[in-house]
Parts: structure tokens; sequence; C-alpha cells
């Protein structure tokens, strides 16, 4: 075995992948939750508006936070809000990955994330993020390194947010997304390169 069958795969900073989910019926998931399982983000300097999180895989398998604490010792777990949303659960079991961090993220009407980074989350780092639109609409954008991505009703992203990105919605309506971090798998090797063949096809 040589130096260059070790090689990590490099992918596009995003990619669709070749999955279709039931956006609709995951809304109303998102939507039967009641006020107090969203938590406010912890990030405070990084939004203005409403950006709060629903923890439905986390540390220990508490609901009652979004972070996930690294000094932890406690495996990550299902919480009991996913046992509230049977479309969102579904949705998770196609995704064929170990997963760690699984929450719906909320960005309330005019508000915003700011531009920033986050941490060892591309597919290179061996653990990587999903984005899923749960409820969402055309005001709603996610802008990575500088360039949009058009998440449509049914899409699964990978994205890779080492890179800058920041989220704006000038709607009237909450957005919704799933976010899932996961560990890169042979699954999702596939997938991502099927996503790229398809993307391509499409030229």
């Amino acid at each position: 075995m040589t130096s260059q069958d070790l090689a990590v795969p490099v992918f596009p900073d995003r990619v669709r992948l070749p999955l279709r989910f039931d956006m609709a019926a995951m809304a109303v998931d998102a939507l039967a939750l009641d006020p107090q399982d969203w938590i406010p983000h912890f990030n405070t300097a990084y939004y203005e508006g409403d950006w709060s999180g629903a923890a439905l895989r986390a540390v220990g398998g508490r609901s009652d936070t979004i972070y996930p604490d690294p000094a932890s010792v406690e495996p990550w777990a299902d919480t009991p809000l996913l046992a509230k949303c049977p479309a969102i659960a579904a949705a998770l079991a196609r995704i064929e990955c170990d997963k760690t961090s699984v929450r719906l993220l909320r960005l309330g009407p005019g508000a915003r994330v700011k531009e920033h980074r986050d941490h060892a989350l591309g597919y290179e780092d061996g653990e990587c993020r999903l984005h899923l639109p749960v409820v969402s609409g055309p005001e709603a954008e996610f802008v990575l390194a500088g360039v949009p991505i058009d998440m449509a009703d049914g899409d699964c992203w990978y994205v890779n947010v080492n890179n800058r990105h920041f989220v704006t919605n000038t709607g009237l309506t909450a957005r919704i997304h799933l976010v899932v971090d996961v560990f890169v798998n042979d699954w999702l090797t596939t997938a991502l390169q099927n996503g790229i063949v398809r993307a391509e096809a499409q030229f």
C-alpha cells in the first residue's frame, strides 16, 4: 500500500447528497415541540435575534443543552425530544453514520448568524456536519465562503463549516434546519462521491 492509497479524499466545501427527505413531515415534528424545548444558542456574540436549538442527540442524552461539552466523559445518546419526532427519527436512520450532536436549529424572523468558522468539522477531520432543511423559504440564506448554498426542500447537504459562513433570515417565519454531526465512514464517502457525480451530470 502506498501513501497515495492512504490519502484522504478531497471534496468540495459543499455537496448535496443523493438523498431525499420528507421535509413536510419533519416540519410537523419540529413545529409541535414545546417553547421550552428550544434553548438559546450559547454563542451569544455570534448572532442577533432568535437563534435557538432543540437537542435530539446530546452528551448524556440531555435535552436541556445544545452545547457538546468537550470535558464530559458521558456518551452521546438520543434525548427524550427525539421520541417526540418520529419523522425526524426516520430521516436520521437513513444516514448510515455514527452520530454525535443532532439538533434542530431555529433562526427566527429577522435574525442573523454572524460570519464565523466552526472547528474540525470537515470531511478531512473525520467528523463533519450535514444540514437538512426542515422549515425554510427563499428569505433564508446560508452563505459559505462567500457563496450562497441553495438548500431546497428535502435536501441533505454536507457543508464544510471549517470555512467562514453566515446565515440570515429576512422572512416573517422561522427557518429551522436539522443539523447532524457524523463520523466519516465508507457510506458517507460513497454518498459524497455519488452526490458529486449527480451534480456534474446536471450540466
